[in-house]
């Protein structure tokens, strides 16, 4: 079972090469979530008779709550290259919440997640044992979502009116590239820069400046993967286009965060 390299979206890197391996789905969450969650995805993947695929993630400013063979885990933001194996067949659910969307089901704040794999059951309790179970049982999809929203529902969260502001900031990071400084940032939302810099701590985990890199290091990945690596990137433009001082600072950003220069990631995609 395949999917389409465009539709695995950003940061999943070598789309090409990842949509031969698996497919992923993507679905709204159920409409009473909303405010918590940005969507609920499945991988699903048959592999048996032939090699086990690595597949290395560019993470997103997102915790995600996956419910795996292995158990259920809330997966904090990760700093790094997220590489998963995937080999024979199986089918995972994945809750990807909000930027802050996650700090109503947490007791402390977000950069306590960084880059860390926490078992569901230390944050949910018991009952993610079980719904870890229901979800993996369950025939299709939505059945999936359905097991998986009983046991959000069941932490009672209550929507955050801070955490739906910071929602939008990052929102507005992505989507708007001239923003390219925290300060900047600041004046547009109208506030001091050090409480920015708390509010992202305390709701996403990571700073403005760390959600702008990635955000230009997504696009990045994506420009380097579109036309196959066989077709030229003018990489100077590029660097312009993201906001970078130049080429060189395109590449040591690239090099630092996904191991190898942009040439040399295309050139193996």
């Amino acid at each position: 079972m395949t999917a389409s390299a465009r539709s695995l979206g950003a940061g999943v890197l070598h789309p090409q090469d990842a949509a031969a391996r698996f497919s992923l789905r993507r679905h709204r969450p159920p409409g009473d979530l909303a405010p918590f969650i940005d969507f609920c995805w499945v991988v699903q993947w048959d592999l048996r008779g032939e090699p086990a695929h690595d597949q290395s993630i560019l993470p997103h400013p997102n915790v995600n709550l996956a419910f795996e063979p292995e158990g259920a885990s809330v997966y904090g933001v990760d700093r790094r290259v997220f590489t998963r194996r995937i080999s024979g067949a199986g089918r995972v659910l994945g809750i990807r919440f909000r930027p802050g969307g996650f700090r109503p089901f947490y007791s402390a704040s977000i950069s306590t997640l960084n880059d860390l794999v926490v078992p569901a059951r230390d944050i949910f309790g018991p009952a993610a044992d079980r719904a870890g179970a229901a979800v993996l049982a369950a025939p299709c999809d939505e059945a999936m979502i359905a097991a998986a929203a009983a046991l959000l529902r069941g932490a009672g969260p209550r929507p955050d009116p801070v955490a739906a502001d910071v929602a939008g900031i990052v929102e507005r990071i992505t989507a708007d590239p001239e923003l390219r400084q925290v300060a900047s940032l600041a004046d547009a939302f109208g506030m001091p820069e050090r409480r920015l810099q708390r509010l992202f701590a305390e709701y996403v985990g990571v700073s403005p400046k760390w959600v702008m890199r990635r955000a230009r290091l997504h696009e990045a990945a994506l420009r380097a993967d579109a036309g196959g690596p066989d077709s030229d990137v003018d990489w100077a433009a590029l660097a312009a286009d993201l906001g970078y001082a130049d080429q060189a600072h395109l590449t040591r950003d690239f090099t630092a965060t996904l191991g190898v220069p942009p040439s040399r990631y295309r050139a193996t995609g």
